[in-house]
């Protein structure tokens, strides 16, 4: 039985060498408003990594839509946060899921959590022309599981527009409301009680749609949390045995509680 081609798993290579390019790098024109999609943000907590957003997505000052869901299921390990110009995310973020899928069914193996990392690093080197036109910019987090831990642990990555990759030690955010966030997130990490990488389930959702309501407050491209007009956060968990969709059903129980 011959063993699997290493080559063969790079599912980014096998479209370069076939020619084809996995997000459009097409000349920008001018004077075009684009849909912006903002703001998300990660933190650890006691079972794993809460990752969430809100769901406005804004071009210029008009407000296009309060249902976009920025939170993406790569695979049952690995979760995509997207910030920036919706149709260049969730291109990627196809890419990344037939790229994994592709490497897990000819390796006959997962890739690893450093390989995912570095496979959206690569896609948004691969836009740097966009992005230098400022059009299509993408600056997205990444939550994975490491299975090497012992035990497995969910880690969260974040990234600048050209692919720069950084592992964040407690959380992480992006969107035009990610400066409001990471300063709760700061003072609760420093002198909040609980600690967000000890809250359970239910604390951190009821904070993470705090953070929202908040960062709402002082940005108006960021939709707050509001369970009287059915308005929700976009909240997905990843623990190491997998990932769950806390639905706005289960948001507004916990609100409510």
């Amino acid at each position: 039985m011959s063993l699997p081609n290493p080559i063969a798993g790079d599912f980014l290579s096998l479209l370069a060498e076939h020619k084809v390019a996995p997000v459009r790098l097409d000349s920008a024109s001018g004077g075009v408003v684009q849909t912006q999609a903002t703001t998300v943000f990660a933190f650890h907590f006691a079972d794993g990594v809460l990752m969430a957003g809100d769901r406005r997505a804004t071009a210029g000052n008009i407000i296009v839509t309060d249902r976009v869901e920025k939170i993406i299921e790569i695979d049952s390990t690995s979760l995509l946060a997207i910030a920036g110009v919706p149709a260049t995310a969730f291109e990627m973020a196809r890419v990344l899921q037939t790229s994994f899928e592709y490497y897990r069914r000819s390796q006959l193996q997962p890739l690893s959590l450093p390989a995912r990392v570095r496979a959206l690093a690569r896609l948004l080197r691969d836009n740097l022309p966009m992005t230098m036109q400022g059009v299509g910019i993408v600056v997205p987090l990444f939550a994975g599981v490491d299975h090497t831990a012992s035990p497995p642990k969910a880690q969260i990555y974040f990234y600048d527009p050209l692919g720069a990759q950084f592992q964040a030690v407690g959380y992480a955010a992006s969107g035009s409301g990610s400066g409001t966030i990471r300063s709760v997130l700061s003072f609760q990490e420093q002198y909040g009680q609980p600690l967000p990488s000890r809250m359970s389930l239910p604390e951190a959702v009821k904070f993470a749609s705090r953070l929202l309501s908040t960062a709402s407050e002082f940005d108006s491209a960021t939709g707050g949390v509001n369970p009287a007009t059915n308005t929700f956060a976009t909240i997905k968990v990843l623990k190491p045995e997998g990932v769950e969709t806390i639905s706005e059903e289960q948001q507004k129980e916990i609100l409510r509680g």
